[in-house]
Order: structure tokens, then C-alpha cells, then sequence
């Protein structure tokens, strides 16, 4: 990488072998959902220590299976109404289908150095109407799950886990994304791993599994085991249980080419993963010279996704001086996720939602907040870049 490209927000992690895969693919005839997407499935599973993985067509489709499948469950159902805790801080599609199966969402405050729930916070939103809590793990860091755990106690309250943007990162050695009833991924191109489009979720409730999988294909029976949790017991004529549809459901099942280039790169996640902690350590190290800026605490083993700066309110400059000076070094940014996104239009308009507290953390990160991008190779050739934009501001 030269360093007249900048220092870019994502870059691909692909090579021949994902080529190869689509060249396979394409060679098959085969290219809706079908043996490499289910080969895909196991290895991703395995890899995150789940017993079950269900890929869709984006992450954002991963979040809206897992609560239309819950809708459904016959110990786990969420009703229309149900109460569901969810940080101030994430991305529009961790709220939206919660939004569309009528739950009512009550945003949370977020911790200004994890970027994560406010533990204290979460604890004193909790009521006897909560049902659920959707944890989000921002930017690669994971929540303290052992703290949340602590919290909830005995009540009956599920977690749901976004780990869209936080593959590969662990707590006590457990994957991120497997600490509730189910958890999100995502492998758009600007993700830990990229399948063009593409998104997966993994659960250890068989009963979850199955509902998602007929939910993921028309909510019909046809990708349903002979046994199962949905129908109980399948027939074996084929014809009869092609077009046998038992459950409101969509079509978010992904191309074969996005199964087979996914193999390719769950192959890369530990290289990846470490790639990326080796830069978070130089950019931790670089950024004890610029008091003004906070950074991303970490919380367990991040994954890190990227790399946020926090504008401290003696500064001496703003975030739009700062944006000002990573453009002129060609160091791309965006906001923090999508910001405190209880203030958008969309929630106060059209959601049913508490407020829980004044959210001035997450007000804080929507404000004074930006993150740059990390990548799966060493960044010695951007820092510089990045140090004459923070010496550009703070010098």
C-alpha cells in the first residue's frame, strides 16, 4: 500500500482464492442458496463455538431473522409490545425490526470510553416490562457480559447480540456473538470478512435454528429437517413439502458465490483478527500524544473494526476542524456508527420508544465523535498520515 492512496476506510481482503470460489460457482450452474452457502454455515458455526449458523443475504437481515424467528418461539416469543432495552449508539438496522414486530424500544445511554452500554445505566433502565436487551458490540469491542449477566440475575430477559461490526473479538475467551439466544455478523466489503453482500447468524437453540430457516426462505417447509421444531415431523414427498409455507417469512437467503467466497475468508479471520489488534496497538500507542482526542477502550480481546476519536471539550479545536485535516491527509472518516440515533426522525416520527436518562454520552459521541478505518495489514505507512492531521489540529 502506497501512500498516495491515503489512508482509506476499507480495503479488500480478497485474492485468488475468492476468485476462485466465484470461478467454481460459476462453473457449477448453481448459483441461489445451495451447498456451498450450507458448507459455509458449518465452518462459520465451528469457528465461533455455536452450534447452529444461518447466512443471509446482508447483516441487517441477520437482525430482522432473529426477531421475526423469536416472534415465534414457543419459550422465547417476544409479543407485540414487549419492552426492549437498546443502546443510544448503533446502526439503523439494529432498531428497525424490533420497530416492524411492534416492540416498544427504550435507548440506553452508552460508556464515553467503551462506546458500549453504561452498565450503571442499563442496570437502572431494566423494569418488570423488560423482555429483552439488544447488546451491541460497537467498533469490535464486546460488551462485559459477565457485568450484563450480573445485572439481569434471574428475571426473564433475553439478549439478542449485533455483532455486525465486531467479528472475531472475544470475552473470557468466548466469541462475541454468542452470549445471547442468538447473534448477528455481517461480511459486507467494509466488514471483518467481505462476501459482497452478506450477513449470518448463530444460535445454540435448535428451536431458533429451525425457525429461521424456514423464515429465511418464504417460511416455507422445504430447507426444514424431517424433524423439526416448526412442523414437528416433515412428510417425505417432495412435491408436497415444495411449496408448503407454515410461517410469514421473506426471501433473505444469499448466492451461492457469497457461501463459497465466505469459506475463503473465514479461513483469513485469525490473520485478520490479529492483523488488526497489531494496528490497534500503534495507533494506541500514537494517540498518548494527543490528550485532547479520547479514544476506544477495550473491553476483552476487540477485533477492531476501526479506530474512534472522541473531540475532548478543551480541545482547543472541533470535530470539523479535525474532519478538515484527515481530508487535506486523504484519511477518511465517518460519524461513530450512526451517532446517538434517538435524536433521528425515524425514531421520534414513527417508533414506539422510551427515552431512558438524558443520553449525553451517546449526545457526546454524535457531536465531538468520528472513527477512521483499520485493515488486516500493517498501517506503517499511514500513521504519518494520520499524525500531520493531528498535529495539523492539536500542535
Amino acid at each position: 500500500m502506497s501512500e498516495d492512496t491515503g489512508f482509506p476506510l476499507a480495503t479488500t481482503s480478497w485474492d485468488e482464492r475468492e476468485y476462485a470460489a466465484i470461478e467454481r460457482v460459476v462453473q457449477s450452474g448453481m448459483f441461489s442458496m445451495g451447498a456451498e452457502v450450507a458448507k459455509f454455515e458449518d465452518q462459520f458455526a465451528k469457528a465461533m463455538g455455536s452450534s447452529h449458523a444461518v447466512m443471509v443475504n446482508s447483516g441487517s437481515s441477520a437482525n430482522l431473522i432473529i426477531v421475526a424467528a423469536l416472534r415465534y418461539h414457543s419459550k422465547h416469543a417476544l409479543p407485540e409490545g414487549a419492552e426492549v432495552l437498546v443502546p443510544a449508539v448503533s446502526w439503523s438496522t439494529t432498531y428497525y425490526p424490533l420497530h416492524q414486530y411492534g416492540l416498544r424500544q427504550k435507548f440506553v445511554d452508552i460508556d464515553p470510553d467503551t462506546l458500549n452500554y453504561d452498565l450503571d445505566a442499563l442496570a437502572d433502565a431494566i423494569t418488570d416490562e423488560t423482555r429483552a436487551i439488544m447488546v451491541v458490540n460497537l467498533l469490535g469491542n464486546p460488551n462485559a457480559f459477565d457485568r450484563i449477566g450480573a445485572i439481569i440475575g434471574d428475571r426473564d430477559i433475553l439478549i439478542i447480540e449485533d455483532n455486525c461490526e465486531s467479528l472475531g473479538a472475544t470475552y473470557q475467551g468466548r466469541q462475541a456473538g454468542t452470549f445471547g439466544t442468538a447473534g448477528s455478523y455481517s461480511s459486507f466489503f467494509s466488514h471483518h470478512i467481505a462476501t459482497m453482500e452478506g450477513g449470518l447468524v448463530v444460535t445454540d437453540d435448535e428451536e431458533l435454528h429451525h425457525i429461521m430457516l424456514s423464515v429465511r426462505s418464504h417460511g416455507w417447509t422445504r430447507h426444514l429437517p424431517k424433524f423439526n421444531h416448526v412442523t414437528g415431523e416433515k412428510s417425505d414427498d417432495p412435491f408436497d413439502e415444495s411449496f408448503k409455507f407454515v410461517l410469514p417469512g421473506y426471501n433473505l437467503r444469499p448466492l451461492e458465490m457469497s457461501g463459497a467466497i465466505g469459506q475463503e475468508q473465514i479461513a483469513k479471520l485469525p490473520m485478520i483478527v490479529s492483523e488488526r489488534r497489531k494496528n490497534a496497538e500503534a495507533f494506541k500507542a500514537l494517540m498518548q500524544g494527543y490528550p485532547q482526542l479520547r479514544i476506544q477502550r477495550e473491553i476483552g480481546e476487540s477485533s477492531w473494526f476501526g479506530f474512534s476519536m472522541v473531540v475532548q471539550p478543551d480541545a482547543g479545536f472541533s470535530r470539523a476542524d479535525l474532519i478538515a485535516a484527515l481530508g487535506r491527509q486523504k484519511v477518511d472518516c465517518r460519524p461513530i456508527v450512526a451517532g446517538n440515533f434517538a435524536k433521528n426522525e425515524v425514531v421520534t416520527k414513527h417508533m414506539d420508544h422510551l427515552i431512558h436518562g438524558d443520553l449525553r454520552h451517546a449526545n457526546d459521541i454524535d457531536q465531538n465523535g468520528l472513527f477512521i478505518g483499520n485493515h488486516h495489514y500493517p498501517l506503517d505507512d499511514k500513521w504519518d498520515l494520520l499524525r500531520t492531521a493531528l498535529d495539523e489540529v492539536a500542535g
